[in-house]
């Protein structure tokens, strides 16, 4: 019987927490949400001066912690690293046992702690100091033993985690995490780190191709479909179908861009026209097609296909047609 009674209370504990999915969801989110938000009363003058001084170090930035703060700690590094800021990360544990070479006396370097005081931050604080590094204290208690010892504080501080039992560092690591980009795009607008310079952290990858693939870098493995204004029809239908794009531009004697003739062009033609003996390019093709230039992004030639549903471009090189993109092109190298 108590065994029933057992089975019955759990089972109703658990429909209990399904039926409230949703509310708590809801309530971690806003828990780190309004912690998140409260940072911004943290955002003093250590938060200004420590930008400033690591924006004039000659130095990198060597961030360390232990537990999640330590997968914190990567993630700011890489946030750094990709921005203009030159980081490593050190494992505060591994940092007793050898890696403290790392850092060089110019270096700047950041502890991440909730608490500020657990052991591994103890033994390594009087450490670095002796090594004659500055010291950041990205923490959550202002009055531990890392922000009493650190040149600059970075305060964190949270009401609660978002865990029940106020214990599993959920909400710490969203301000944490937080505090870091905050510090991440000072610095890239002290640099004017330009999306230029992104690029060539960022080479790799869809991301990477938007911010360095040209249309020139394209264009150029298409044989070119052109036709003159007083081309026939059947000029028109055969340089449409040997150059495979869909389209043919129709141009002057300079190859100044006239219009261009698609194959939907010519089926509209097809349902208005019964006498075709006579008809040319300049009878059939659209005036003042989108156009893009040869050294423009790649990613600017997706945009306006998209925004005017066209799956082609011409391309031009100054006055002169220079050939086509086509959709399918920058699907090929992973724009979109």
């Amino acid at each position: 019987m108590l065994y029933l009674t057992s089975c019955i209370l759990n089972v109703e504990r658990e429909l209990n927490i399904v039926k409230n999915i949703k509310s708590i969801a809801r309530e971690v989110l806003l828990n780190e949400s309004r912690a998140v938000e409260n940072l911004t009363n943290f955002i003093d003058n250590d938060f200004e001066a420590c930008v400033r001084f690591i924006f004039q170090s000659k130095g990198r930035v060597v961030i360390t912690g232990v537990g999640k703060s330590a997968i914190i700690a990567n993630k700011i590094v890489a946030t750094l690293n990709s921005t203009g800021t030159p980081s490593l990360f050190m494992h505060a544990a591994d940092a007793i046992h050898g890696d403290l070479g790392m850092i060089q006396h110019e270096d700047v370097v950041m502890c991440i702690s909730k608490s500020g005081s657990t052991p591994e931050i103890k033994v390594l604080v009087p450490l670095l100091k002796r090594r004659g590094a500055k010291l950041v204290a990205l923490v959550s208690n202002i009055n531990s033993y890392l922000a009493e010892q650190a040149d600059f504080v970075l305060n964190a501080t949270i009401k609660e985690e978002a865990c029940p039992n106020n214990l599993a560092p959920t909400t710490s690591t969203t301000v944490h995490l937080a505090m870091g980009d905050a510090l991440a795009v000072c610095l890239l607008e002290l640099r004017n780190f330009s999306s230029q310079d992104f690029a060539q952290f960022h080479p790799g990858g869809s991301l990477g191709k938007q911010l360095y693939l040209k249309v020139e870098d394209i264009f150029v493995q298409h044989e070119l479909p052109m036709v003159s204004a007083g081309a026939s029809l059947k000029d028109v239908i055969i340089e449409i179908s040997s150059k495979r794009l869909g389209a043919t531009a129709v141009v002057d004697d300079q190859k100044r861009l006239l219009g261009i003739v698609t194959d939907g062009d010519l089926r509209r033609m097809l349902q208005k026209e019964t006498n075709l003996d006579r008809l040319t390019a300049s009878d059939i093709m659209t005036k003042n097609p989108k156009a893009i230039n040869r050294e423009e992004f790649a990613v600017l030639a997706l945009q306006i296909m998209q925004q005017n549903s066209i799956t082609q471009l011409v391309v031009k090189d100054g006055e002169r047609v220079a050939g086509f993109i086509h959709l399918h092109d920058l699907l090929k190298e992973g724009i979109v």
